[in-house]
């Protein structure tokens, strides 16, 4: 059956819980996943890849279907999903699944495909689409995050962060994400300054500087920091980015402490980090120690003091302290 996204919230899990999401729309699938499916029903997520099911479709089969009586259900998430799998999902509609969900998630599909006309038939199954959001959807985004965060900021300010975001609310989050650290101490921020701080390209480099120094590939971070022109602006930005990602990274180390399994760590941590982050994720949590992260959290705030008094010489100071965080031993 066909239902609209808003429409899961009324959806009963134990009844109906095999799914279809598909379209462009990735942004909002994760956010409906983490709203409607983890906090509801309180399962772990688990990530898989077409082709892994595929490869050994008997063992996903014996994973939902053999659990012992302590054993909780959990929310399975396919990525990637194509026609391969009919013969799969036909096998899997005749079971009995209990307590768990599997949401099937791929890009867009046209009328004639036949994993779309596969949920669209059975009762019970549910196919949901997942449209582009169009720029007026994104400026309310925009806009009711920064008044629920007291951020001042212009009209004209939010329309240039949607139009950069190129209908993709993953990208609007990550711009938003980084104006929220930008606005730490000072809760408005000018047209002049999101022109400077809003450009995608610049961001990744910035988030790709800081990942590799977390998991310490020396010589990956020292290239980045020659190759791209970094001023004395972007300190600031990039000293923040460094501050979050720690904690995150202080959170995981933790979690993985507790669960004693990294995968189970990462799949549970809150917000969802994104497939292609989990590998260098992973290296870093490997690479550091509860205590030298506890370390570094407290350097980076002494670092940012620093940057702030010597504006002129931030860029040095800023490069120097990422160095040596890259190239420490645990």
């Amino acid at each position: 059956m066909i239902k609209k996204y808003f429409e899961l919230q009324k959806v009963n899990l134990s009844k109906n819980n095999i799914f279809l999401f598909y379209g462009l729309n990735n942004g909002l699938k994760n956010e409906i996943i983490e709203k409607y499916f983890k906090i509801k029903t309180k399962l772990q997520l688990i990530n898989y890849e077409e082709n892994e099911l595929l490869t050994n479709p008997k063992n996903f089969v014996n994973e939902l279907t053999n659990k012992s009586f302590f054993e909780k259900g959990k929310i399975y998430k396919i990525d990637r999903c194509t026609d391969k799998l009919i013969s799969f999902l036909e096998e899997i509609s005749e079971i009995n699944i209990e307590d768990s969900v599997i949401i099937f998630s791929s890009d867009a599909l046209d009328k004639k495909s036949k994993l779309r006309l596969f949920f669209e038939k059975h009762k019970s199954s549910i196919c949901v689409p997942f449209y582009p959001d169009d720029n007026k959807t994104l400026f309310g985004l925009a806009s009711n995050f920064f008044k629920q965060n007291k951020i001042s900021i212009s009209s004209e300010s939010i329309n240039l962060l949607v139009d950069r975001a190129r209908e993709n609310r993953e990208n609007l989050k990550s711009e938003i994400e980084k104006i929220s650290m930008y606005c730490l101490d000072n809760k408005s921020i000018s047209l002049n300054e999101i022109v400077v701080l809003s450009n995608l390209s610049e961001s990744y480099k910035i988030f790709d500087l800081v990942d590799n120094c977390l998991a310490k590939n020396t010589k990956k971070t020292i290239s980045m920091l020659n190759e791209n022109k970094y001023g004395p602006e972007d300190c600031i930005l990039i000293i923040r980015s460094l501050l979050s990602k720690s904690k995150r990274l202080l959170k995981l180390k933790n979690l993985n402490s507790e669960k004693k399994n990294l995968d189970d760590a990462i799949s549970s941590y809150k917000p969802p980090i994104f497939w292609k982050e989990k590998e260098i994720v992973k290296k870093q949590v490997l690479n550091w120690k509860i205590k030298d992260v506890n370390e570094l959290i407290y350097e980076i705030g002494e670092i940012e003091i620093l940057i702030k008094k010597n504006f002129t010489n931030s860029l040095n100071i800023l490069s120097d302290f990422i160095i040596s965080q890259s190239n420490t031993s645990n």
